[in-house]
């Protein structure tokens, strides 16, 4: 359910500026969520659209207990591993199934053995027929963030000063990751998530570059900024609305650029688990000494599960030898920032200690004692002698008269931007043309159709097939699928899962459907609605769709949904599950 709330959110906010207008807006948020989620089972969130000129109440139905109840085998759901990952052809079968549970009353309860499965109202039923090239699609997600509304230099400093820093220092954590854990499978396991994450962030960043030389794309969100402005200037009453607010845009987006490569520095020092879990305790002790609704974000009792889940998680991307091997790489890259541009607070602390004092002093490498922090005050943790604990604590300060001053230009930029939007909207309505806000993790859907593409002399068709996989099993690493599934492709067994039109069982499809992160195991639909796959990814050369789309280059990766349901009924001989979602196995 979306409703929108502009007047309430900007309610006493139009005469305030920096720190004041901030407070005011997430007030006004904390109450908006507040009273959404006195209903019963609701999680609500407010969400940005056009730099702030409008917001919309977000408020879903939280379902606390879900299962997984059935995954294909690794070789299936990471068939092609990182090799594939962003290419075309792609024989991955990306899927999962989850149930969604309830208390016996149909309320939502955290998890417990009377629990019964939730029954919605509806749900997409699963196409008889796939489709075929050409086929209108439509695909239903929670894209989380794109920039295309940004400004043209916004995006020259992205693209000729951060990506580049951003994908040096990705690429070289891999690589220290995999020098790490190398001969160690446990050790291999435990940071195989963490590594594949740094992995598929540094090869976006490189397809976003390629992308953006290809389409020109700086070159041209100059062109259509400069065309805009001229609109501007060219009426001396869009001038006086408009003009200052753009001036001032460009004087925050100058100020952002400064500091930001020194911000993507200093991040670096959350590398270290250890320290990244004592701030955050440190800051949650801070924030439940306030009344709730004045705490921040992400740490109201709303965020307990959460912060909880969090704590808990560390273990299992956690080795002690290496936390610390990578928690000194990043302070060395940190400690190449000016002396003026360090925290000084972390360098006072740091003065004279070997990191091996503080793991081996440290209680944090304990879940249970993490959770016991939970539930401890300001005066418990300025008592701990836990050096982890103790670095969060002489740090917090300096952390927090940061985070105001980013709090003061964050109200600033609002100010500035949301207006800036109300003329390109404008701007866009006297071309014919309509402006759609930036992705923001709300519900968005996006349409296309099935298609491949003429790729440097290559034809990618809109289809990959079974007896691919075949083609490029290895029996090891990253091809290595099940053999009862590779017996049966050469076999030809794909009863009715088969497609008419290519005489074999399709696995992934290729569309022109719009997606960015957080798209990932989106439905896929056809013209009726039904159910036809997952959006699972994309190709290497569109990712610089997060900043500009082009139909041309743009194509996203769907696993067909013939391939997932013969998965289920040949391979792994899921028939129940198969049939509690309406299909007849064969």
């Amino acid at each position: 359910d979306l409703r929108d709330v502009s007047a309430a959110m900007l309610k006493g906010a139009a005469k305030l500026e920096g720190r004041a207008r901030y407070d005011r807006l997430q007030a006004n948020r904390t109450a908006l969520i507040e009273a959404c989620e006195k209903q019963a089972s609701r999680r609500c969130d407010v969400r940005a659209y056009f730099g702030g000129q409008q917001y919309w109440l977000q408020q879903q139905l939280e379902i606390q207990d879900v299962r997984l109840v059935y995954a294909p085998a690794a070789g299936v759901g990471n068939f092609g591993g990182e090799t594939d990952n962003w290419m075309w052809p792609r024989h991955t079968g990306d899927f999962g199934f989850y149930r969604a549970y309830v208390a016996p009353d149909g309320s939502s309860a955290p998890f417990a053995a009377e629990n019964v499965p939730f029954k919605p109202k509806a749900f997409l039923p699963i196409a008889k027929q796939g489709v075929k090239e050409g086929d209108f699609i439509m695909v239903a997600g929670f894209p989380g963030t794109t920039e295309r509304l940004r400004t043209a230099e916004e995006a020259r400093f992205y693209y000729e000063e951060l990506y580049p820093y951003q994908q040096r220092m990705l690429a070289e954590y891999g690589d220290l990751i995999d020098a790490l854990t190398a001969g160690n499978q446990a050790a291999a396991i435990a940071y195989a998530a963490t590594l594949q994450g740094v992995e598929n962030y540094e090869k976006k960043i490189a397809g976003q570059m390629a992308g953006a030389d290809a389409i020109s794309l700086i070159e041209k969100k100059q062109a259509d900024e400069s065309a805009f402005r001229s609109w501007i200037a060219a009426d001396p009453a869009r001038q006086a609305q408009y003009g200052a607010a753009l001036a001032e845009l460009d004087r925050l987006v100058a100020q952002s650029d400064d500091e930001a490569l020194a911000d993507a520095r200093r991040g670096l020092l959350g590398r270290g688990q250890l320290y990244g879990a004592a701030r955050r305790l440190y800051r949650w002790a801070n924030e439940q000494a306030k009344p709730d609704k004045d705490r921040e974000p992400g740490y109201q009792e709303r965020d307990r599960a959460f912060m909880s889940q969090a704590m808990q998680r560390i273990e299992r991307r956690y080795v002690t030898e290496i936390d610390k091997a990578l928690w000194e790489d990043a302070i060395a890259e940190y400690r190449k920032l000016a002396a003026e541009d360090r925290y000084q607070s972390f360098d006072s602390f740091m003065q004279g200690r070997d990191l091996a004092s503080f793991y081996n002093a440290t209680a944090l490498e304990d879940a249970a004692k993490r959770m016991e922090w939970m539930d401890k005050s300001v005066a418990d943790f300025k008592a701990s002698d836990d050096p982890f604990i103790q670095l969060a604590v002489a740090t917090y300060d300096e952390a927090m008269a940061n985070e105001a001053g980013e709090k003061a230009r964050a109200g600033e930029m609002q100010k500035a931007r949301s207006k800036v939007m109300e003329a390109r909207l404008a701007y866009a309505a006297s071309q014919g043309k309509t402006m759609f806000p930036d992705a923001n993790g709300s519900l968005r859907f996006t349409y296309g159709k099935v298609t491949g593409k003429a790729v440097d002399g290559q034809i990618w068709t809109p289809f990959t097939t079974a007896e691919g996989i075949v083609a490029k099993q290895t029996g090891r690493g990253e091809f290595d699928a099940p053999d009862k599934m590779i017996e049966l492709i050469k076999a030809k067994d794909y009863g009715r899962y088969a497609s008419p039109e290519l005489g074999t069982l399709p696995v992934d499809f290729l569309s022109t459907v719009d997606i960015t992160n957080g798209n990932s195991g989106s439905s896929t639909l056809n013209a009726r609605g039904e159910f036809v796959g997952l959006a699972f990814d994309g190709t290497i050369e569109g990712v610089v769709s997060d900043w500009m789309y082009d139909p041309a280059i743009n194509r996203t990766i769907h696993v067909d949904s013939r391939f997932m349901l013969w998965t289920m009924d040949k391979v792994d001989g899921a028939q129940r599950l198969l049939a509690e979602m309406g299909v007849t196995a064969e």
